[in-house]
């Protein structure tokens, strides 16, 4: 369950290469040399130097189809070159599908759409099961041929819930996790244990209007921009690196209900390119920021 072939699906083997490291002369040789020695070829390449912290990133898709040498091999023989240059790196088969679940409440809009981009093939993954903490979901999630995990979290005494949320995380292997409009903060051992893999849509520009009900404090404000973000979930709320934000323009004669109507679109589509990216190895966390290669 939970998994789609696609004709989206990559016919050329291939596996991305991402690395971050102290700035240095000699390190987009070096790799490329390496590649090259091994009969591999860049499909595509990205770099990035943050110059303040003179810091380096870089993301490189290689074609192993004539590669001398299997993945893991070549796993094994680049790490002299990682600690040369004192890289954080790792490597990921293209070919292997990321495990991701859902974390959902009440609303339903980004749920939906992040559920259809999967089933047509835009989302290359597996998604073992969908949890929430209501019930109003399972129907639209059964019909996808995933299982549902019905979860209430009370308000008064949270940590049983969350411990049966982390005991179906856990057992279901998750590389990821997606809280898609999922409204209950997560507890700090979560939070760490999936560091960097848990992704949160927030429906506000942050850091503007943190927390609860942005909307209506958009609205308080009178604003003329509203709009939505997509962040790696930290124990501070709303808080993590930002990996994808948009807008979309609102006017004095809009009510809350017009934002929040205007706005459940820029989450979908901020939701859905966060997830994405993070799925292609796109982001690279630095600090409380990212580097993202879209």
């Amino acid at each position: 369950m939970g998994s789609i072939p696609t004709m989206n699906d990559s016919i050329t083997p291939t596996i991305t290469l991402v690395v971050s490291c102290p700035d240095k002369t000699g390190i987009v040789a070096a790799v490329a040399n390496y590649i090259s020695e091994l009969g591999g070829s860049l499909m595509e390449s990205n770099h990035h130097t943050d110059s303040r912290d003179r810091w380096f990133f870089m993301r490189n898709v290689i074609d192993t189809s004539t590669m001398s040498v299997s993945v893991d091999v070549f796993e094994k023989d680049f790490m002299p070159i990682a600690d040369e240059f004192q890289m954080n790196w790792h490597v990921r088969d293209n070919a292997s599908r990321q495990k991701v679940i859902l974390l959902a409440s009440k609303a339903s809009h980004c749920l939906t759409d992040l559920l259809y981009r999967w089933k047509a093939g835009e989302l290359l993954c597996d998604i073992p099961c969908v949890i929430s903490n209501h019930e109003n979901l399972r129907s639209m999630v059964e019909w996808h041929g995933i299982p549902f995990h019905h979860i209430p979290v009370p308000k008064n005494d949270k940590s049983e819930a969350f411990a049966k949320t982390a005991e179906v995380i856990s057992r279901h292997g998750a590389d990821c996790i997606v809280l898609a409009r999922y409204m209950q903060i997560l507890p700090p051992d979560l939070c760490e244990e999936y560091r960097g893999r848990v992704i949160n849509i927030h429906h506000s520009f942050l850091p503007s209007f943190i927390g609860a009900d942005p909307y209506q404090k958009a609205y308080d404000r009178g604003v003329k921009l509203i709009g939505a973000t997509s962040h790696y979930v930290t124990e501070d709320l709303d808080e993590g690196p930002i990996i994808e934000q948009d807008v979309i323009r609102v006017s004095h004669s809009c009510d809350r209900a017009d934002m929040v109507r205007l706005g459940r679109d820029v989450e979908r589509a901020v939701l859905s390119r966060g997830v994405l990216y993070h799925l292609q190895d796109r982001v690279i966390i630095h600090g409380n920021k990212t580097v993202v290669f879209s």
